[in-house]
């Protein structure tokens, strides 16, 4: 517990839940939840599975308080690792299209802060409902957290290169997109962040 609060920064997490509603019923997203969050979440809303966009951490106390929590409570717990900073690789995609596919809900989607990995999920999640790029997008706001001109923009040009690609070709599904037309190394070199907002998330928000 000890790493959790001072380490992984859960303390801020106790006050600052980040919660947010995707599809009520069916998705939901939040910041790393403590398992005392994880319970009360269980509680309100039925959940039945939890996807980690974190990825599993041995040294990180708040992984471990959450995979203990979510056995006891009997979800379903996934790994699904995102980048925050790196522009979505094609077969992360795809692998958390499969999860959403299979998944019991409603369900709960989580990374550290619950503002960047978070929002590429529930984007993603909203894209395979067939949503426009543009609610997709909306799920990368200020209001969770997300600074857009920092390196994590390269998540909101993601969703921007999809929403171009529909553009030119009316009727493109998203996973059609994914599979045949998106272009990881050319998302890397052209998207370009601001110097100023790149020290506020890494050297003063210290954001993963």
């Amino acid at each position: 517990m000890v790493n959790s609060l001072l380490v992984d920064h859960g303390l801020f997490r106790t006050a600052w839940r980040n919660w947010g509603v995707v599809e009520a019923g069916r998705l939901y997203r939040s910041n790393h939840p403590l398992p005392w969050q994880l319970r009360d979440a269980v509680r309100r809303f039925g959940l039945r599975t939890v996807i980690n966009l974190r990825g599993h951490r041995l040294a990180c106390g708040s992984d471990q308080l959450g995979r203990t929590a979510a056995q006891e409570l009997g979800l379903v717990h996934v790994d699904a690792p995102f980048e925050s900073r790196g522009a979505p690789h094609r077969d992360r995609v795809l692998r958390l299209a499969e999860v959403y596919r299979g998944m019991a809900e409603p369900a709960l989607i989580h990374c550290k802060s619950g503002a960047d990995r978070t929002g590429l999920g529930a984007g993603i999640w909203l894209l395979l409902q067939g949503r426009p790029p543009g609610q997709a997008l909306d799920q990368l706001s200020v209001r969770f957290g997300h600074v857009r001109q920092s390196r994590t923009g390269i998540l909101d040009a993601f969703f921007l290169l999809y929403a171009e690609a529909r553009r030119a070709q009316p009727g493109l599904g998203f996973l059609d997109w994914v599979r045949d037309h998106y272009d990881e190394a050319a998302l890397r070199r052209d998207f370009q962040s601001r110097a100023w907002a790149d020290r506020l998330m890494d050297g003063v928000l210290r954001r993963e």
